[in-house]
Formats: structure tokens, C-alpha cells, sequence
């Protein structure tokens, strides 16, 4: 896993800016109930997004990261509603939010257990009939039909722990229970071949070691494709959200 600490300072710039952060908490707010006052925002990175939900007229927005790169940035754009913790543990009361999110958090997970236990854990900082709203299937939004795609096929992946079906099963363990799902592009995220071997060579692609012969012969595949600074389509992401009984 990438060092999220180091990635800080680059982490905005390679992952499309505002112009994502405003589709991504535009999502999220069409996910949530009426009357929604608190949110918790897990894994809240930098605060891009974390600033853009903070904006909404009467919601008030608590950051959480583990990453002292990460938090710092986020508590510049938030001031004093960022703090850090750790999303398996997180440092809350039972019952103290209305809403939580998890954007781009259970892929990074090492398994399902990791990543039920951060589900569960927002599941117990809800009130009941409160709302859970995550991404799921992330490295699978970066599938878009292109060249790249192709050149990349056939590399080993794994059973992703943020596939759609497993997280709602983690949901399902903690009572929730699904209330919709969202899309949204992630503005400036199209590959260029380039770029897929910058990310290769840093490890982006977990199941291939950067420095192996295997990411040397997918790095030369990549170098033979055509507009090598072109970037092909921009990902769509998927939400999910789940709702915790009233009762």
C-alpha cells in the first residue's frame, strides 16, 4: 500500500482535484436522508471532499484519518473538525453521527475482515436510521474499454474486499440495510499510458510487485501504445448506501 503520509503532498494534483471532490460530494449528499445534521467523514484524506459536504447549509462535518499527512491538510480546509484516528477504531461515541461516509477507504483494506471491521465500526457510530454511504468497486471503475485495459490483461488481481456484494454482506453482519447507490466521474482520473507505468512503477497496482519482471513486461506493453500522454476516458465511481434500523 501506498504511504498516504508521503502522498499528501501530491495526493490532490493525481486524483482530479476539486473538479472530483465536487462530483464525489455531490453524491453523497444525494444519498442522504432529510434532516441529516452530522456526518462523519472516514478516511478523509486531504478534505477536498470533506470541505464540499462541510458547505451544505446545516450539516455539520467531523473529519477522521490515520495519516498525520492526510489529517493535517484536511484540518487547514476544516478547521477544527478534522481529527486523527483509525477507521477500525474509530474515536467516537456509539450513536454520535447521523450520516458516515467512506470514500475511497475499503479498497485500500489488506481483507474482508479489515474491511468489515471499519464498516462495523461506522455502523456503531450511527444513531438509529442513520446512513452509511461508501464506494464500492473501486479498481473497477478505472475499467474503461481502453488500449490500456488491454494492455493490462491478464495481470494477476485479487478478490477485491470493496466489491458491491461483499460490502453489503459486511453491511448485512451490522444490521444495515441498503438505501440506494449514486454514480459519479472522477473528473481528470483517465489513464495515459505513461502515467499507468508511473503508477505501476509505484506500486499502484497491488498485485504487481513495482520493481518484478513482471511489471517490467506490462511497462513495455504500455510503452508500445499510441499518445502516450493521452488520457482515455475518466472512471465512474459507485456508491452505496446503507441505513441503520430504527429500532
Amino acid at each position: 500500500m501506498l504511504d498516504y503520509g508521503k502522498e499528501a503532498v501530491r495526493y490532490d494534483a493525481s486524483r482530479g482535484g476539486e473538479p472530483r471532490a465536487v462530483a464525489a460530494a455531490d453524491a453523497v449528499l444525494s444519498l442522504l436522508p432529510p434532516g441529516t445534521g452530522t456526518l462523519l467523514d472516514v478516511a478523509c484524506g486531504t478534505g477536498l471532499v470533506t470541505r464540499r459536504l462541510a458547505a451544505e447549509p446545516g450539516l455539520r462535518v467531523v473529519g477522521v484519518d490515520a495519516a498525520y499527512g492526510m489529517a493535517r491538510m484536511a484540518a487547514d480546509r476544516v478547521p477544527g473538525a478534522v481529527v486523527l484516528g483509525d477507521s477500525r477504531r474509530l474515536p467516537f461515541r456509539d450513536g454520535a453521527f447521523d450520516a458516515a461516509t467512506a470514500v475511497w477507504l475499503l479498497h485500500l483494506l489488506s481483507d474482508p475482515d479489515e474491511a468489515a471491521a471499519v464498516v462495523g465500526e461506522c455502523a456503531r457510530v450511527l444513531r438509529p436510521g442513520g446512513v452509511l454511504v461508501t464506494t464500492v468497486d473501486k479498481a473497477a471503475s478505472h475499467n474503461v474499454g481502453s488500449d490500456i485495459d488491454a494492455a493490462l490483461a491478464g495481470r494477476p488481481v485479487r478478490s477485491p474486499v470493496d466489491g458491491a456484494a461483499r460490502v453489503g454482506q459486511y453491511a448485512a453482519a451490522y444490521g444495515l440495510t441498503r438505501a440506494g447507490g449514486a454514480r459519479f466521474r472522477g473528473h481528470g482520473q483517465g489513464r495515459s499510458p505513461r502515467s499507468t507505468v508511473e503508477d505501476l512503477r509505484r506500486g499502484w497496482f497491488t498485485s504487481v510487485p513495482p520493481d518484478s519482471a513482471l511489471a517490467d513486461r506490462f511497462a513495455r506493453r504500455l510503452a508500445e501504445l499510441p499518445d502516450q500522454e493521452v488520457r482515455r476516458p475518466d472512471p465512474e465511481f459507485a456508491l452505496q448506501a446503507f441505513r441503520k434500523p430504527l429500532s
